[in-house]
């Protein structure tokens, strides 16, 4: 399965928009709040926040954002997984485990050794597919999620 993050852009912004998970998945932000967060972010420090497409060839199937900042004073921002997800038409199919292996990819190629993300406790889906990539608990909850850890 070729899976590759393409950089969010005119031509695929509204596609990514149009993305959305079921009903059941209601801890993962709207896909327009986390671009607007991108922007905010990337408006006070510039390369920060890097939104990308998750593409499964010529197909838009799902959307992740990473935040690299070493410049963050808490290491869990420093660099992380900050948004991701899988629409809920293409999830199951074996996308989200394959654009982790990308997301993964794409910190190591940028020198991270370690990589952080936080999600809700009742996200069961979200859990299996982080703890199959690696990620570990660290026993540490902000504000209401707990927080993963994963060494490159």
């Amino acid at each position: 399965m070729i899976i590759k993050l393409e950089p969010i852009n005119e031509n695929n912004r509204d596609a990514v928009l149009a993305l959305s998970v079921r009903e059941d998945q209601p801890f993962v932000a709207p896909n327009d709040y986390s671009l607007s967060e991108a922007d905010e972010a990337n408006a006070k420090a510039p390369g920060t926040a890097r939104p990308f497409a998750i593409c499964a060839g010529e197909k838009i199937v799902g959307f992740c954002m990473l935040a690299l900042d070493p410049e963050d004073e808490n290491p869990v921002d420093r660099y992380c997984l900050w948004r991701f997800m899988i629409d809920k038409n293409e999830q199951g199919k074996g996308y989200g485990q394959a654009a982790l292996h990308e997301i993964i990819r794409y910190f190591k190629e940028n020198g991270v050794d370690t990589v952080y993300l936080s999600t809700a406790p009742a996200n069961a889906r979200g859990l299996h597919v982080y703890h199959k990539a690696g990620f570990k608990e660290t026993g540490e909850i902000e504000d209401g999620e707990a927080i993963f850890v994963l060494k490159l």
